[in-house]
């Protein structure tokens, strides 16, 4: 196994935004991720790639048992395929201009050994390029092609709705089954949403996950979370079942895309502060549990190196801010997630969203209420999805005919589980609410937080369809995208080459020149969600609501205290930009310190 010849990577997007991202980058050594959400796009995306590649093509339908995880298991072969074998063409090609190769080499990051042989083959004579290519070719390695599971997304799975099928043939359950029974190597399966015992249970028990003869792990586990203790408690309870957790992917709360799970005021820096101070303690307790747990499985893995990578994601935008909480925070990988919206090289974009989210300002990309998880979710005003829904709305028939049930989590009207974006459930729901004895005003703002829920199961699958042409009857032609906040300081639709080189600080982007500091503009987001909590709070304010937004203030307070003793170790910084950052810092401080939740009468 190679070293990461690249310091970034491209974060899974959506639900059909990356489902295929690997076929475009990995050959060229970038790591991607892709959701295991949709396993009817999986498939119409094999079949597509299937045609496209002239390789056969076997249907495998609803009907066939354990149709999920065998359709997951098939599409991750053939992009394993795929990538495979452009991989083994580029390393045919010389180094001439338009060769894959030189493609593969001139994305690399200035400072990286294979970039230097590049120059050392350009200057020296025929014979020794002979070598030089021989050693650049032995150093290239494939990108990661990694999955992504919600722990929380595990949706029950119905035989003709009343029967009630094993918890193996759940989404998530299946979805795990069908990575872990691919022929991927050296590929990770990510784990986003919180603990789910039962899902952790599950996947102790496969052999897959277990190191290989060599003692490295084919399929590795990457847990995804908001702060150090959430790390500590997912890796001690997975490394007790025999699970090791090879990488933890830290994402900021708020400054991120998709779903928003705000921390109590912890912000970025100082989360990563604790991981790279915690870091050995962190792997040392989940180390002795690990090796027991192996031991009482009769497993010995004493010889094994067992490290644990921390990685991190969620609104960095520049070559120098991605460089600093690499290099300080000691990083393996940054993910660079809703700036590659705007480069259709990589991802599926259709036109129109591609233009929406190109013009989108701070103003357009907004913390919403449609995801029928219940948690915040970034959208964009003016996506297609959202006018639909307004639509149904106005015309009273609200809520989607929930085709693909990946949400249909809620048992409030049976055991039969629903979405509440669906219209069966909006329709119960809702009159429901019509019957409660509350105030007219209440009954209208309740209403209007269960219509508001939209079905984002297809509307983030949508644009894959409508840029490969596949067929969207059931789907529609609507679109949901849910960009991080980030978005809004590029405009301009790039390449691959282009937006690598922004990463690599080679050109510049960013076409909002007033885009603050990473560290700021989560610091602004938090605070703004901090008033709008204590806003909608109902009076009285009881004890622990008060609890809540005093520890949330506290932390607050200690993240800019951090951030501005912080500010002498950001060297690479201009001058200017760090007389910025403080007073930015210092002003932000002062807002905080005057919040205030007083005047709200307290219950206790």
């Amino acid at each position: 196994m190679h070293d990461k010849l690249h310091t970034f990577h491209i974060p899974v997007m959506g639900i059909g935004y990356t489902i295929d991202t690997a076929i475009k980058v990995a050959h060229l050594g970038i790591d991607s991720v892709l959701s295991l959400v949709d396993d009817g796009l999986i498939e119409k995306m094999r079949e597509h790639y299937c045609r496209m590649y002239g390789l056969e093509y076997v249907r495998i339908p609803i009907k066939q048992n354990d149709y999920r995880a065998l359709r997951i298991t098939a599409y991750l072969n053939l992009i394993n395929k795929i990538v495979r074998q452009k991989f083994d063409k580029l390393k045919n090609d010389d180094l001439t201009e338009g060769s894959e190769l030189l493609k593969y080499v001139e994305l690399l990051p200035d400072t990286s050994e294979v970039k230097a042989l590049l120059l050392t083959y350009k200057k020296v004579n025929k014979e020794e390029k002979v070598q030089v290519l021989k050693l650049i070719k032995e150093k290239i390695s494939l990108g990661s092609i990694d999955v992504n599971i919600m722990s929380k997304g595990d949706t029950v799975r119905y035989r003709n709705r009343n029967e009630k099928l094993p918890d193996e043939y759940n989404d998530a359950h299946a979805a795990i089954r069908g990575f872990l029974k691919s022929d991927l190597i050296n590929s990770s399966l990510i784990i986003s949403a919180g603990l789910n015992p039962k899902l952790f249970s599950y996947l102790s028990g496969f052999s897959e996950i277990h190191p290989n003869e060599h003692g490295e792990f084919n399929k590795k586990i990457v847990i995804k979370v908001s702060d150090y203790r959430s790390a500590l408690i997912q890796g001690k309870y997975l490394a007790q079942r025999g699970v090791w957790t090879s990488e933890f992917r830290v994402e900021s709360g708020l400054n991120c895309g998709g779903h928003a799970c705000a921390t109590k005021g912890l912000l970025l820096g100082p989360i990563l502060e604790e991981f790279r101070i915690q870091r050995e303690f962190l792997i040392g307790e989940m180390k002795s549990l690990y090796l027991n747990a192996m031991k009482l499985k009769g497993i010995n893995v004493e010889s094994i190196i067992l490290n644990v990578d921390i990685s991190a994601q969620g609104g960095i935008g520049t070559s120098t801010e991605a460089e600093f909480i690499r290099s300080y925070y000691k990083i393996s990988s940054v993910g660079w997630g809703s700036p590659f919206l705007l480069v259709p090289e990589v991802v599926n974009i259709d036109p129109d969203t591609l233009k929406l989210v190109s013009e989108a300002d701070e103003s357009d990309i907004y913390l919403s209420n449609t995801s029928p998880f219940g948690i915040p979710f970034y959208s964009v005003v003016g996506n297609t999805k959202d006018e639909e829904k307004q639509f149904r709305i106005k015309h009273d028939a609200p809520g989607s005919t929930c085709p693909k049930r990946f949400v249909a989590l809620n048992n409030e009207f049976g055991d039969y589980a629903l979405c509440t974006a669906s219209k069966e459930y909006q329709k119960l729901k809702i009159a429901d609410i019509k019957k409660s004895v509350i105030s007219p005003e209440q009954k209208k703002k309740e209403i209007k937080n269960i219509t508001d829920k939209t079905c984002i199961c297809v509307g983030l699958g949508t644009a894959a369809l409508l840029v490969n042409n596949l067929e969207h009857r059931i789907e529609g032609n609507t679109v949901s995208v849910c960009p991080g906040p980030n978005l809004a300081y590029f405009s301009k639709k790039a390449t691959l080459k282009e937006m690598v080189d922004h990463i690599y600080g080679r050109i510049n982007l960013i076409t909002n020149e007033n885009r603050p500091h990473v560290f700021v503009k989560e610091l602004l987001i938090y605070v703004k969600f901090l008033k709008g909590q204590i806003l909608e709070s109902e009076t009285p304010i009881g004890d622990k609501q008060i609890t809540y937004f005093s520890q949330f203030k506290d932390n607050l307070i200690q993240g800019i205290d951090y951030y501005l003793s912080l500010a002498v170790k950001m060297k690479d910084e201009s001058k200017q930009r760090l007389i910025e950052f403080e007073k930015e810092l210092k002003k932000i401080k002062n807002i905080v310190h005057g919040i205030s939740y007083s005047n709200l009468e307290t219950a206790g």
